[in-house]
C-alpha cells in the first residue's frame, strides 16, 4: 500500500489557510473539542463524531459480541453464504497476508456474513448496523482493495468518512491491510489537500469528506464518477448528524455508474438514518448485529445514606479498599465534582484517574488504556464514559451523584449505561448509589421503582459483602 508524501503537504497547505492553522492530528482533536463545548458555532463537528473517534482509538481487539446476526437478503431466494476462514474468500494472496498481519484469525460475526456479499460476482449492494469494534471497517476496505485493478491508475473506490479524523482511522486500516499490495495506492479527499487544478488522480481509493470528495468528483473533475466501482459511507449516524453532510453525500451518490456498489455502514438505525441509507443505497441486502445487551441481572446495588458532599466523600473513602480489590468506576453528574473529587482522593495517597469532556479525544483514550491496563485502579468520570467503552476487568460502579436530566428527573437509560459498565459478560457485578438529600432518595426510589429491582441500604463499616463481589 502506498501513499504520497500527503501528510506533510496538508500540514503545510493547510497552515496557510485561515480558517484552520494547523492539520496536524493533535491540533485538529482539540478542534473537535473545543467545538463540542460550543455547538452552534461548530455545527460540523458533534458529539457522535467524538465517540465515534474515541472508540476507534481505544480498541486493540474486536468486542467479544454473542448476539446473532439477522440478515434480509435483497432475493429471498438466493442462497445466503457466510464464511468461518479468510481462505474460503479466495483473496489474492497479498490480502490474505495483510488480513493475517492485522491479527485476524479468522472473520468475525458480521465479517462472515458480509464478505460473501460484498465480494460477490456481480456486486451486491449493502446496508449494515454495528457497533465499533466488530471488524466492519476491516470487511468493507478488504471489499475494496478486492474490486481494484491495480493496472488502472485511477480513482476505482470512494469511501466517504463525516470527519478528517474518522477518515483517517479508516486510511489506516487501508495501509495495513495493503501492506503488501504496494502497487494500489491511497489519497485522502480533504480539506488542505489541496491538488493543482486540471490534475487527474491515479491513485485507485479515495478516502476523505463529503465537501471535498463532491468538489473532487464535480467542481475539480479530479475524479471521474463515473469510473468508481465501489462506493463506501461510513459511520453514517454521524454523518446524517452534521448540517450539509447529508445533501453532499447524496449529491455524491448520484454521480456514480448504475453497477457501482454502494455500501453503507451505521452503529445506529433511528428512522432518519434508514431514510438517509435508503436515498443512498438501492436494492440492499441488509445485515443487522445487535449490540450486546446491558442488564441489571448480574448486578448487586446498593445505596449509602449521607447528609452532605463531604460525608459522600468520607463514605467512599471508607469502601475505597475494598473497590480497589478489582477496578472501579465513580461517576460524577459535572466535570466540576469530578474534579474535585480525583483531586480530594490523590490527596488521600489513592491513585485514581480522571477522565472528563474538555480533554482531547487522544488524551481521552490514553486515560482510558491506562485504566484498562491496571495502571490506575479507580476511574472518576463523568457521563463522558457512560456509553460504548468497555473495560472488562470493571466490576463496582459508584454513582458519587444520582443521574438526572436537564429538569432533574431520574435519568434511566444513563442510570443502566453507567452501572453496565459492570456485570458485562455474565459477571457478577456491584453498583453504590451515594444519597445525600430528600430529593436524591427520591430519584433513586424513582429509578428503583422503573427498573424494578430492589437497592439495599449499604452500611459502611460491614464492607465483607462488597470485597466477595468485587474479587
Amino acid at each position: 500500500m502506498a501513499t504520497d508524501s500527503w501528510a506533510q503537504a496538508v500540514d503545510e497547505q493547510e497552515a496557510a489557510a485561515e480558517s484552520v492553522k494547523t492539520l496536524t492530528y493533535a491540533t485538529r482533536a482539540n478542534v473537535l473539542l473545543a467545538c463540542l463545548k460550543d455547538a452552534p458555532a461548530c455545527a460540523g463537528y458533534n458529539d457522535k463524531a467524538a465517540q465515534s473517534l474515541l472508540n476507534k482509538l481505544i480498541r486493540n481487539n474486536l468486542v467479544n459480541n454473542t448476539n446473532q446476526v439477522e440478515v434480509l437478503q435483497k432475493d429471498p431466494n438466493s442462497p445466503l453464504y457466510s464464511v468461518k476462514s479468510f481462505e474460503e474468500l479466495r483473496l489474492k494472496p497479498q490480502l490474505l497476508q495483510g488480513v493475517y498481519g492485522m491479527g485476524f484469525n479468522r472473520p468475525s460475526k458480521i465479517q462472515e456474513t458480509a464478505l460473501p456479499m460484498m465480494l460477490a460476482e456481480p456486486p451486491q449492494n449493502l446496508i449494515a448496523q454495528s457497533q465499533s469494534g466488530t471488524g466492519k471497517t476491516a470487511a468493507f476496505v478488504l471489499a475494496m482493495l478486492s474490486h481494484v485493478d491495480p493496472n488502472n491508475k485511477y480513482p476505482q473506490c470512494l469511501c466517504v468518512s463525516p470527519t478528517y479524523e474518522l477518515a483517517l482511522q479508516t486510511g489506516k486500516v487501508i495501509e495495513q491491510m495493503g501492506k503488501h499490495y504496494p502497487e494500489v495506492r491511497l489519497v485522502y479527499a480533504i480539506r488542505g489537500n489541496k491538488l493543482q487544478r486540471g490534475m487527474k488522480l491515479q491513485e485507485q481509493i479515495v478516502i476523505g469528506t463529503p465537501g471535498t470528495m463532491l468538489d473532487w468528483c464535480g467542481k475539480f473533475k479530479f475524479i471521474d464518477p463515473k469510473k468508481i466501482k465501489v462506493f463506501v459511507l461510513d459511520e453514517a449516524d454521524v454523518m446524517i448528524a452534521t448540517q450539509g453532510h447529508q445533501d453532499q453525500s447524496i449529491r455524491i451518490q448520484r454521480m456514480l455508474p448504475k453497477n457501482c456498489q454502494m455500501l453503507l455502514f451505521s452503529a445506529t438505525f433511528e428512522e432518519s438514518v434508514w431514510n438517509f441509507a435508503q436515498r443512498i443505497v438501492p436494492d440492499p441486502n441488509i445485515i443487522k448485529l445487535k449490540r450486546e445487551e446491558e442488564t441489571l441481572d448480574t448486578i448487586k446495588q446498593y445505596y449509602v445514606l449521607c447528609n452532605s458532599r463531604e460525608e459522600k466523600f468520607q463514605a467512599l473513602c471508607n469502601i475505597y479498599g475494598a473497590i480497589t480489590i478489582a477496578q472501579a468506576m465513580i461517576f460524577c453528574h459535572t466535570r466540576k465534582t469530578a474534579g474535585w473529587l480525583a483531586g480530594e482522593l490523590s490527596r488521600e495517597g489513592h491513585q485514581v484517574a480522571l477522565l472528563s469532556g474538555e480533554m482531547q479525544v487522544e488524551q481521552r483514550a490514553a486515560v482510558i488504556d491506562r485504566f484498562r491496563d491496571g495502571k490506575e485502579k479507580v476511574l472518576v468520570t463523568t457521563n463522558v464514559c457512560a456509553r460504548g467503552i468497555d473495560v472488562e476487568q470493571v466490576s463496582v460502579v459508584i454513582n458519587f451523584d444520582l443521574p438526572v436530566d436537564k429538569d432533574g428527573n431520574p435519568d434511566n437509560e444513563t442510570y443502566l449505561h453507567r452501572i453496565g459498565r459492570t456485570g458485562r459478560f455474565g459477571k457478577r457485578g456491584l453498583a453504590i448509589n451515594m444519597v445525600d438529600s430528600r430529593m436524591s432518595m427520591n430519584i433513586l426510589n424513582r429509578i428503583q421503582e422503573h427498573f424494578s429491582k430492589k437497592i439495599e441500604k449499604l452500611d459502611t463499616d460491614d464492607l465483607d459483602e462488597i470485597e466477595k463481589i468485587a474479587s
